[in-house]
């Protein structure tokens, strides 16, 4: 005590000058709008640097699990999209149809590839920052995606890092979801704890389907594509009031190990956007 004491005493000028930096700078940023948007920007890009340095650590030493999972899986939708061509060309005799609708389908889209640097699953209201934004063609509102299904929806953006809100926030993600061939349609919500399970809630009470069918999303949005995995049906429920089904589905992507992920941009994207925009602002200044 006696040893700090005598520390305190001699140096106590420095001490205070460095009390009275550390409160100058807490009032300059908190209190002025201009050094607080310059310093959260100049935090962000240092802590989107350091989760990218940690990210790509972690992805090299995981490259080897994933290449196989990514071989299996092409493997298995390769046998797939083979049997189904056969089945429709037998039906339509006609080869070539499969490919003209799937070439006009696929070229109103342009998929971004992304890494995510920063990725929870034990909150409430869980986050992802991908290492693409504003100069890749990334914008607010788009819809990411796996290999293995929807991830969630670009919520900000900056230069170079877009932060998404996944499908684990149980306070901002809703999407619009039908059961695969039935059209049957509810929205995807997640409520928290197992971050591999999750619901779809308000299925009509006259649908008809079964445990193991899967759920992809509708396309009635503007974000996703209609045919994104979401997940497969593991058990069905009453809703609370009785007027409709909720169904707990394992999602089909793994949240807990999630590296790469693509941000699906629409060829007319920025026009629909602005045309929603003017008509939201349309109808919140006609007078009542």
């Amino acid at each position: 005590m006696k040893n700090l004491l005598a520390f305190v005493t001699r140096y106590y000028h420095w001490l205070l000058f460095l009390l009275l930096e550390i409160v100058s700078g807490i009032l300059l940023f908190n209190y002025n709008s201009y050094q607080g948007s310059v310093w959260f920007s100049s935090a962000n890009t240092v802590a989107g640097k350091i989760y990218e340095y940690d990210a790509n650590v972690r992805s090299f030493f995981s490259l080897t699990r994933v290449n196989e999972e990514l071989t299996l899986r092409n493997f298995y939708l390769e046998r797939q999209v083979s049997q189904l061509r056969r089945l429709y060309s037998d039906l339509t005799h006609d080869s070539t149809i499969v490919e003209r609708q799937e070439m006009a389908f696929l070229s109103q889209y342009q998929l971004i590839p992304a890494k995510v640097i920063s990725n929870s699953v034990n909150k409430a209201d869980n986050l992802i920052t991908i290492d693409k934004g504003l100069a890749d063609g990334v914008r607010k509102d788009m819809g990411v995606t796996s290999g293995n299904g929807v991830v969630g929806v670009v919520y900000m953006v900056s230069e170079h890092y877009a932060v998404v809100i996944p499908v684990l926030n149980a306070s901002a993600s809703r999407i619009s979801c039908v059961i695969r061939g039935r059209n049957y349609f509810g929205y995807l919500q997640w409520y928290g704890g197992d971050p591999a399970v999750a619901y779809v809630e308000d299925v009509p009470r006259h649908a008809r389907f079964k445990r193991g069918e899967w759920v992809e999303t509708s396309g009635y949005s503007a974000i996703f594509p209609p045919g994104v995995l979401a997940g497969k049906i593991e058990k069905i429920y009453d809703s609370a009031d009785g007027l409709s089904y909720r169904l707990k589905i394992r999602l089909s992507t793994d949240f807990s190990c999630l590296r790469d992920v693509c941000v699906i941009s629409e060829s007319g994207f920025a026009e629909r956007k602005l045309l929603e925009e003017q008509a939201q602002d349309s109808i919140t200044m006609t007078p009542k």
